[in-house]
């Protein structure tokens, strides 16, 4: 056969680019297996100098500036966007490139690549298929730089080896979030990474540049991520709740382990490696769990291989042989489920049987127990990681961060999985979108290469989505952070929420050294700062209304213990009585005016509390204002003070204190009334007026429940001085620093009192008043 002229000349041709391409390649790939070299073994970044990295830059910046406005795969506007100039240089957000509307760069997703990553992003977080008819045209989008830190400081200069990723800024979302909200619970910050394989372009290592995810999760990298911890993070990670004695440091003899290969359950070894699991349960069969029937025959060898086990279960034993490890515990088939005894001991003991877990599994991609752990077997999860090329370079949308794909699961809404994940050391999250681990000193997830030897400097993004920060620094702080978080999730059982939180409760009482659990808290309520904690209030729109008990003869939980009442409370500042959307952080107090407290005990015995005094420090000498200082009752009361009816006993968790008491009229705040964009309110502001002066002017304000609608007049008693920084209004409490006093409105029932809501008072105000000095029996 003979070829024609042209065709010689074509093969001719298509042979010389076919050379050209070839040795281009092979030039890039000796640079990167160089670059490759720079890179420990177990993956983690080293020391070593990089090839030449700034002739590097040179030459790919050439070839690239080449080919810039010619990449037909791009839209107009994204055409003139030179991508590789900004992960070189990074740009500030004040100057930010603008692109296009949202609506816009939707529509060209179908012929632009670096559209279609904001638009995968969008479509897959603001669930836009339940909208199919938003209008999104007010929304324009704009592009800037973010750090994403730097691992291997200070051995490189930090200008030259820093990493960032695209960060696109919508400007517009506010109208869009009060139309949609639905929207904005799921949807996720827009940050967009170059891929490691591309790194060696700019010169830099792999340290904190995407990586792709695999249909299954690497094994050998959560071994890593496990080594990396416990090589790097010393007692930070190792020690559960700065418990020093060895007492509390092993495992009570009665908890009990699955030993994943003889398939048996166990008394838990002393000093073993064992791995926790925290799962929903949902509303599936029971039969899998362990009970009184099948104990004795789970606990020969082999007696776990009879029974079927929900996916969730066998996945966690899959995974925890996979990772060389022999034990694990799960609360089905660890705590005899139909025996109230055993239960109640185990509960008991929760904050130990995670704190000392080696980790934890925290299976955060299902909605029940028969839902696999995504990744840990093929098959299992789908991909949510989308690539496309943008002027040569691999860029990915990744899957969300760590508290972003939190806020997605199931998992995240349940009552009992905050402690679970509360107390563990470490954890390693199985969600829909990819692995995460987590401990106190370092996050990794599997689409970043964030691994590194704990050098003293380095820093990663990932740090800054921690999905965990117990425990705080002081002991109300943790619990306070706890009680609010676990008051907003939800429960099977309404009276489980004491149960569902003493591992933490235990935790705090233990760690910061407080004395014995049962002593330190009753009903959820921390007794040794009882004047901190009384001082909670609840979520404004929650209604309120009793929980449920678990049995009719069970005796109900004390109004001024926040477990007595359905849905979310929290403990804000006294800025709350500004307005119910303010008051962030804790509450404020500077004095407290109850010397002895004393409460009923589960026996009906009356015994003393042991509570924090907190004492003003005044002028000397005094001035006028403290010289007429409100002046509380003091003294130890008589023991026939402690008494209401020698015939009527007091009900555990009656709370006996002396105090003074008044009363006031109060109206609802006209503001409020008034304002008909506000959400829908079951707790509104109370203006607290005197009673002395006419007109009545306003003295305080208090927090108060709308249904039912309270009295015009109620019983306020003093409970503590607070701390209010000095404003411009009246109302809102202007230059009345430390002259505020936190009350609680009460209602009266033969002798009993309840409590209604807090309020804040000034202290002037109080003492005109002529308050009774009184024994209060808080019930």
């Amino acid at each position: 056969m003979t070829h024609g002229p042209v065709s010689t000349h074509v093969l001719a041709l298509i042979g010389i680019i076919g050379g050209v391409a070839l040795g281009v390649l092979v030039f890039w790939l000796l640079i990167f297996l160089k670059f490759k070299a720079t890179v420990a073994p177990d993956g983690t970044s080293e020391s070593a100098p990089l090839p030449n990295p700034d002739q590097i830059r040179t030459d790919f910046q050439r070839d690239h500036t080449a080919t810039l406005g010619n990449d037909t795969l791009l839209c107009s506007v994204c055409r003139k966007v030179d991508f590789y100039k900004i992960f070189l240089d990074g740009i500030k957000e004040t100057e930010e490139i603008p692109l296009d509307s949202l609506s816009s760069i939707l529509q060209k997703s179908y012929q632009c690549n670096f559209c279609r990553l904001i638009s995968f992003h969008v479509r897959r977080t603001w669930m836009l298929d339940r909208f199919p008819h938003v209008d999104l045209s007010g929304i324009q989008c704009r592009l800037f730089t973010m750090d994403c830190g730097c691992l291997r400081e200070p051995f490189y200069p930090r200008r030259k080896f820093r990493c960032y990723r695209l960060h696109i800024n919508m400007k517009g979302l506010g109208d869009f979030w009060e139309r949609y909200p639905a929207s904005r619970a799921t949807a996720g910050s827009l940050s967009i990474h170059l891929l490691q394989e591309d790194a060696f372009k700019f010169g830099r290592p792999f340290d904190l540049h995407s990586r792709r995810v695999k249909n299954t999760v690497d094994i050998d990298l959560v071994k890593k991520w496990i080594k990396l911890c416990r090589e790097n993070h010393g007692d930070e990670c190792q020690n559960a709740w700065r418990v020093d004695d060895e007492e509390h440091r092993k495992l009570p003899e009665f908890v009990r382990v699955v030993d994943v290969v003889s398939m048996t359950l166990v008394p838990a070894p002393s000093s073993c490696h064992y791995v926790a699991l925290s799962y929903v349960w949902g509303a599936i069969s029971t039969e899998y769990r362990t009970t009184k029937d099948n104990i004795a025959e789970r606990s020969t060898p082999g007696g776990l291989n009879t029974a079927t086990f929900p996916e969730t279960i066998t996945d966690s034993i899959l995974f925890v042989r996979q990772l060389g490890q022999r034990y694990i515990w799960i609360d089905a088939l660890c705590i005899i489920q139909d025996c109230s005894q055993d239960k109640l001991t185990q509960i008991h003991a929760m904050d130990l049987v995670y704190g000392l877990s080696y980790f934890t599994i925290m299976a955060a991609g299902g909605t029940s127990a028969r839902d696999p752990l995504p990744g840990c077997r093929p098959r299992t999860r789908i991909i949510q990681q989308h690539i496309e090329v943008v002027q040569g370079l691999h860029l990915c949308v990744g899957p969300p961060r760590l508290q972003e794909a939190l806020a997605l699961s199931v998992w995240n809404t349940r009552c009992w999985t905050y402690q679970e994940s509360a107390l563990s050391r470490r954890r390693v999250y199985f969600t829909e979108q990819q692995v995460y681990f987590e401990c106190r000193g370092d996050v990794f997830c599997e689409d970043v290469a964030a691994e590194s030897k704990g050098h003293q400097f380095a820093d990663s993004f990932l740090r800054r989505s921690r999905g965990e920060y117990f425990p705080q620094s002081d002991p109300f702080g943790s619990y306070s952070g706890a009680v609010k978080e676990c008051t907003r999730r939800n429960l099977t059982v309404e009276s489980d929420v004491v149960d569902a939180l003493t591992g933490v409760t235990n935790a705090v009482a233990i760690g910061f050294g407080l004395g014995e659990p049962a002593r330190v808290f009753h009903c959820g309520m921390m007794l040794t700062e009882l004047h901190h904690a009384l001082l909670w209030q609840h979520d404004p729109q929650t209604p309120r209304a009793r929980r449920a008990l678990p049995d009719r003869g069970s005796s109900p939980l004390p109004s001024w213990a926040w477990a007595a009442w359905r849905g979310a409370v929290d403990y804000t500042t006294e800025h709350r009585y500004l307005g119910l959307v303010n008051g962030s952080g804790e509450p404020s107090v500077v004095e407290t005016f109850v010397d002895y407290w004393y409460i009923v005990d589960h026996s009906g015995d009356t015994v003393q509390l042991d509570v924090r005094r907190v004492s003003r420090v005044v002028s000397i000498p005094m001035t006028e204002a403290e010289k007429s200082a409100y002046s509380p009752p003091s003294g130890i009361l008589d023991p026939t003070e402690l008494t209401l009816d020698i015939h009527r006993p007091l009900a555990p968790g009656t709370l006996i204190f002396r105090t003074t008491s008044s009363y006031f009229n109060i109206v609802r705040r006209s503001s409020e009334e008034n304002d008909g964009s506000s959400p829908c309110l079951h707790h509104g502001l109370f203006d607290i007026l005197s009673t002395t002066s006419s007109p009545p002017i306003w003295v305080g304000t208090a927090v108060l429940p709308l249904d039912p609608t309270p009295p015009s007049s109620l019983e306020f008693i003093v409970l503590s001085r607070t701390s209010v920084r000095p404003v411009y209004d009246e109302q809102s409490l202007a230059y009345y620093h430390e002259c505020v006093l936190h009350v609680m409105a009460v209602s009266q029932n033969e002798g009993l009192m309840e409590r209604v809501g807090l309020g804040v008072i000034h202290e002037v105000s109080w003492n005109a008043s002529r308050p009774e000095k009184k024994v209060v029996f808080l019930r």
